[in-house]
């Protein structure tokens, strides 16, 4: 009778570790298949970009010589020296470019929800915009300017003389926030686009607008009802220059693209650059 609860008793303790270690292994087989499934979500964008073998860049192609339309060839194409940046970059990570064209103020967005892989577009590295993505190296610097219409060139020679005047400037971009501290009084009217701009501008719908120094010299040079002022804007350092913007926290990103600037800077391919989107605008 002993004998057989013995017998009972160690049956059912074989059966428990038994089911112990089934337990055991299948708490190990979900632990594992969560870790292989973080691994895989923390995949990043240079992965992406060589898994698809594709660098999608989001840019807002109406900032000549930066990037701009213009037909070649019978068809329209975006060009300009960010556009040529663009193509190095992809040249050294091995992958074909695309370019998605946007308004200046919905790149960043683009770039947090994953429509485009990086921004390149004339953009300011602000403290603001650093709280929400990351940027390389600075690959050019420009000074800011105001575009009047011709006959009022005399009138507003200074910030001062646009106290409390109707200013544009790009949504979302620097010149609009420059236009709001520095210019006392601004009623500040921001637009997507600096071609609206400056037909708000020819239509007296504003009295001058804030945009970077190549581009007024190229609208000024293609409209000569228009003019530039010699008023000058202060920049606090760090926020003068462009840089490319990616994903937060995408270091290898940031470096891979800061390796092809370097190269660029080193060889003085970037100012080359320049020049040639300069003789390209129309």
């Amino acid at each position: 009778m002993k004998k057989s609860l013995l017998k009972k008793v160690a049956v059912g303790v074989l059966a428990g570790v038994i089911g112990l270690s089934f337990v055991g292994c299948g708490k190990s087989r979900v632990e594992n298949t969560k870790d292989a499934s973080s691994k895989q979500v923390v995949s990043t964008t240079l992965d992406k970009i060589k898994e698809s073998k594709k660098l999608v860049i989001g840019t807002s192609a109406d900032y000549p010589p930066y990037e701009f339309h213009k037909e070649i060839d019978g068809k329209d194409t975006i060009i300009g020296f960010d556009v040529n940046i663009a193509q190095e970059i992809s040249k050294d990570l091995g992958v074909e470019l695309e370019i998605n064209d946007m308004k200046f103020d919905g790149l960043i967005a683009a770039l947090k929800t994953g429509k485009v892989d990086m921004v390149l577009a004339g953009m300011n590295p602000t403290e603001e915009r650093k709280q929400s993505v990351d940027f390389s190296k600075i690959y050019y610097t420009a000074q800011h300017a105001v575009i009047v219409r011709a006959e009022d060139k005399d009138k507003y020679k200074t910030l001062a003389d646009l106290k409390g005047k109707e200013i544009g400037a790009q949504k979302g971009a620097i010149q609009e926030e420059l236009a709001k501290t520095q210019i006392e009084g601004a009623n500040v009217k921001g637009l997507g686009k600096v071609t609206d701009l400056v037909l708000e501008l020819k239509n007296k719908k504003v009295d001058a607008i804030v945009v970077e120094v190549p581009v007024a010299k190229f609208y000024v040079e293609k409209n000569k009802d228009l003019a530039i002022t010699d008023a000058t804007f202060k920049i606090e350092e760090g926020e003068q220059g462009s840089a490319v913007a990616v994903k937060k926290g995408d270091e290898a990103f940031v470096n891979a693209i800061n390796s092809t600037l370097d190269r660029l800077i080193k060889e003085g391919r970037i100012e080359e650059f320049v020049v040639k989107a300069n003789e390209q605008v129309e």
